[in-house]
């Protein structure tokens, strides 16, 4: 099942097939609160999605299609808890991390930085995937690089700490790209990943159900025509099920928090008036457009 998230806060099913939707809100107890920061509805829907699967598939069925170029797709997250993001991955990142990007950019950082661990993001820089990236002018003025990063992520559904890797995927509600745009040069890692817009997400959830094993997805991603970024989720470091138990060593899941499982190699910067182009296999595609703040 794919959910999306579209027009005000409306929740459909979505036909990547026939690039439809069907408008599904009446079945999901609570939804449509135009208040976004209402949003226990979505949280209720991460953690009770196995209860309602079949009253939403009754919905769709009931619904008319409509295209999806018909209406505007909202990140489909809704005031997370909190953004669990990964670092260092991806032996290859590393690799240009530590022999190109660090000295252009983070000259003296310390070692620690290349080590796989888990930081937070703002939920406040989550955007959608018809929105624009939007570049803080002064950041730029400064001479700062900020860089693309595609992320395979997933929304937790059933919460809980000290979970037990072999049982970390029963864990998960679904999954989406995720971009981690990100100011390099020194400075916490948080504060540079947490400018408003720097969480793209969607273009909407595809349910666990539906992805047989995240380690067998293709991320691509394109900046104009160029192609920088194209892996396939096998070559992470720690896997899904890995991230999920450790995250939850940490801290306790909840319904509806965010986890980016970390950039494949090939970041670079984004300038204004780029267009990023990114898709995962089975999880869709998202173009957004880069422009500067002011």
């Amino acid at each position: 099942m794919k959910l999306a998230m579209f027009d005000d806060h409306r929740i459909g099913l979505v036909d990547s097939v026939t690039a439809t939707i069907r408008d599904v809100t009446d079945a999901v107890p609570g939804a449509g609160d135009p208040d976004p920061l209402g949003a226990g509805w979505w949280v209720r829907l991460c953690r009770d999605f196995p209860a309602l699967r079949s009253r939403l598939a009754e919905a769709g069925r009931a619904a008319a299609p409509r295209p999806l170029g018909a209406v505007k797709l909202r990140a489909p997250a809704l005031n997370p808890g909190k953004i669990i993001a990964c670092a260092s991955n991806y032996a290859a990142h590393v690799a240009e991390m530590r022999e190109v990007v660090a000295p252009r950019q983070t000259a003296g950082a310390g070692a620690w930085l290349l080590d796989f661990d888990v930081f937070l993001k703002a939920p406040s820089s989550i955007s959608g995937p018809d929105d624009e990236v939007l570049l803080p002018r002064a950041t730029l003025q400064a001479g700062r690089e900020i860089h693309h990063e595609s992320e395979l992520s997933l929304v937790i559904g059933r919460g809980g700490s000290d979970i037990a890797e072999q049982d970390a995927l029963e864990h998960v509600f679904g999954y989406l790209i995720g971009l981690d745009i990100t100011v390099r040069g020194q400075g916490d890692r948080s504060r540079r990943k947490s400018h408003d817009t720097f969480t793209p997400l969607g273009p909407w959830i595809t349910t666990s159900e539906e992805v047989a094993d995240p380690q067998l997805l293709d991320i691509e991603l394109r900046v104009g025509e160029e192609v920088r970024q194209r892996v396939n989720t096998t070559d992470m470091i720690t896997p899904v099920s890995r991230i999920v138990a450790y995250a939850s060593s940490i801290m306790t899941l909840q319904p509806g928090d965010i986890i980016m499982t970390g950039a494949p190699p090939g970041v670079g910067p984004i300038r204004p008036g780029d267009t990023i182009d990114v898709a995962i296999s089975g999880l869709g595609e998202m173009t957004l457009p880069v422009r500067a703040t002011g």
